[in-house]
């Protein structure tokens, strides 16, 4: 028997549902239907997603249509069946909203029966497909943290610009992670308005399944989700290493491409997230500070055996009148610079409007270097993680 929860419906419809589903039906509450899909999850006292949303005509169709359709994109396993005047525009409103059915609000026990079995299968169906089904289907995704031993050096600029970059690339399946926990400001170099930040995304009913999961991520208008840094430093000091893991992990299985911004150093939460990794973008800025720092990084995490086999060198701030060569940067960190990002007078006004520059200034000499970035990812086949598995863990 699918799992179902009513919504909108008076007295006499919840007692019709009750027989149709042998009572196995979660009633909310009256009162306005929320918009949000996480919204409406935080209503259900288990936490378990249903199968199947029916809503009675108490709803007002517009809320109904507008939750149908975030949930046909966010948690498409759940099928919704309206019971509203099935004239041939509601049918058409309801077909554009991803809802699986439409009944009248005096359908007899029986034809609800058979509504909520079809669009249990349904649901069940969707649900095969999405989900991986074994354990070696796991961790499909391409996780790209950005690391480096000091701020100041351009993480989250290159973090930005790297998941808008891939999302031209894969619409609806990048996702970019504020790990700054503490002082994260993806948000503000994306210019987005988070609802739900990092903490709300590790703890409660997003942590347990990946559909609910995926209604705690903001959306930009490009397409790419987010996971946004904590409101507090003091919220962002309840996410773990472990909670970093799972979130990781949980994503990889939902998004071709996992992004992740990281704080400076090795905190337990960059570990667990490039130990996560299949790629790392190593990043240094052109000065010797900067240089002398990432190769004491590098250093200790090729000792923790937590350099994967996708290993990326970026520099950035590139400047000839700086003192240092890309030869001279070389010969310090004891390997190659991958990609050169030069400095540009166009990144400040880009951060502080929200835009990232790969979009809004498309010409600029750092924005066609960021674009030959993106193109290491877009353009290469996964390199699995754990091929270089953390020797962290057993140390400890």
């Amino acid at each position: 028997m699918s799992r179902v929860v009513l919504a909108g419906a008076g007295e006499d419809l919840i007692l019709r549902v009750k027989q149709a589903t042998e009572g196995d039906v979660h009633v909310l509450p009256p009162g306005r239907l929320p918009g949000d899909p996480a919204r409406l999850f935080e209503q259900l006292v288990d936490g378990e997603l249903p199968d199947v949303l029916l809503v009675g005509p108490h709803a007002p169709a517009a809320e109904v249509l507008t939750l149908a359709a975030r949930l046909d994109v966010q948690s498409p396993g759940i099928a919704v069946v309206l019971m509203a005047d099935p004239s041939p525009e509601m049918w058409q409103a309801a077909m554009r909203a991803g809802i699986r059915d439409l009944l009248a609000p005096d359908a007899d026990v029986a034809e609800i029966q058979a509504a909520v079995e079809r669009a249990g299968q349904a649901a069940a169906g969707r649900r095969r497909v999405l989900r991986p089904v074994t354990e070696t289907e796991r961790y499909a995704g391409r996780v790209i943290t950005i690391a480096s031993p000091k701020g100041g050096v351009g993480k989250t600029t290159v973090s930005t610009n790297l998941a808008i970059g891939l999302t031209a690339h894969a619409p609806q399946s990048t996702v970019l992670v504020d790990l700054d926990v503490q002082f994260g400001d993806v948000a503000s170099a994306l210019g987005l308005l988070p609802e739900y930040t990092l903490p709300d995304a590790v703890h409660g009913p997003a942590s347990e399944d990946t559909m609910v999961l995926k209604t705690f991520l903001t959306q930009h208008p490009s397409g790419l989700y987010a996971v946004c840094g904590s409101e507090s430093p003091a919220a962002g000091d309840t996410v773990t290493g472990e909670d970093v893991s799972r979130l990781l992990a949980s994503l990889a299985r939902e998004f071709r491409y996992v992004v992740v911004d990281t704080a400076p150093g090795l905190s337990e939460q960059t570990l667990a997230a490039l130990d996560r990794a299949s790629d790392v973008v190593m990043l240094t800025s052109m000065d010797v500070p900067g240089v002398r720092g990432l190769r004491k990084e590098m250093d200790v995490l090729r000792e923790l055996c937590m350099i994967p086999a996708g290993r990326h060198v970026v520099m950035n701030f590139a400047d000839p009148k700086g003192g240092l060569s890309v030869r001279d940067v070389e010969t310090a960190i004891g390997t190659g610079v991958d990609v050169v990002l030069p400095r540009s007078k166009a990144v400040p006004g880009s951060t502080n409007q929200g835009v990232p520059i790969i979009s809004s200034h498309r010409r600029d000499p750092m924005a066609k270097e960021l674009h030959r970035l993106v193109a290491r990812f877009a353009a290469t086949p996964l390199m699995k993680a754990g091929k270089y598995r953390a020797r962290h863990r057993a140390a400890g």
